[in-house]
């Protein structure tokens, strides 16, 4: 393993040189962060460079890193992780590309490269707001067309802002400010002594 490592580690640093922004190798893993600037560029010479060959594209999330590991996060707020493997080399590395104003987050869609990244891309976009520059079809996939927010921003409200039900009188779903009436839930205490049939 150790020998494997140090031969992607290796071949990154060929290809790729001072693009690399900074290089993690830890618990037998590779992550490299590059710059927004960079980034298409750089997931183009993973997959095409003959030393790194990575085919496929096995994941992509999004991250809000505003109170990383419960501190506050001195940098960019909205990550990129992607997550690629090399069938022919049999080796893995994580990409991590850090959108570069927090206001309006935009990075590069990996679409043109990894069809793979079509749906990850959409997800991203519609958890954490994520903005994929060339992606042709950048919409909702897990909530609804109307919802309002992204549900996986660290800022976004735990009980949300509306909720939707079908009305049978309107005949259609309808949307209203959400309602949760505040209970005390007492645990049951069991207090006999042969209970269960113990003794």
């Amino acid at each position: 393993m150790t020998a494997r490592l140090d031969n992607l580690q290796a071949a990154l640093q060929a290809a790729l040189g001072d693009k690399i922004q900074t290089f993690k190798r830890e618990r037998g893993e590779i992550t490299i962060t590059v710059t927004a600037g960079d980034y298409l560029a750089v997931a183009r010479s993973l997959r095409d460079t003959a030393a790194l060959k990575f085919e496929q594209l096995i994941d992509l999330c999004g991250l809000d890193y505003s109170s990383y590991k419960d501190r506050p996060w001195d940098g960019p707020r909205y990550c990129i992780v992607s997550h690629l493997l090399s069938v022919s080399h049999n080796w893995r590395v994580r990409l991590k590309v850090f959108a570069p104003d927090d206001a309006v987050p935009v990075v590069a869609s990996l679409t043109e490269l990894w069809s793979s990244a079509d749906w990850f891309e959409r997800e991203a976009f519609d958890m954490v707001g994520v903005i994929f520059d060339g992606h042709n079809d950048l919409r909702r996939i897990l909530t609804d067309y109307g919802f309002i927010g992204h549900p996986l921003r660290k800022d976004f409200p735990a009980v949300g802002h509306v909720e939707m039900r079908y009305d049978p009188e309107q005949k259609r779903v309808i949307y209203e400010p959400v309602t949760i009436e505040q209970r005390e839930i007492t645990p049951r205490i069991i207090r006999e002594d042969n209970y269960g049939g113990l003794h």
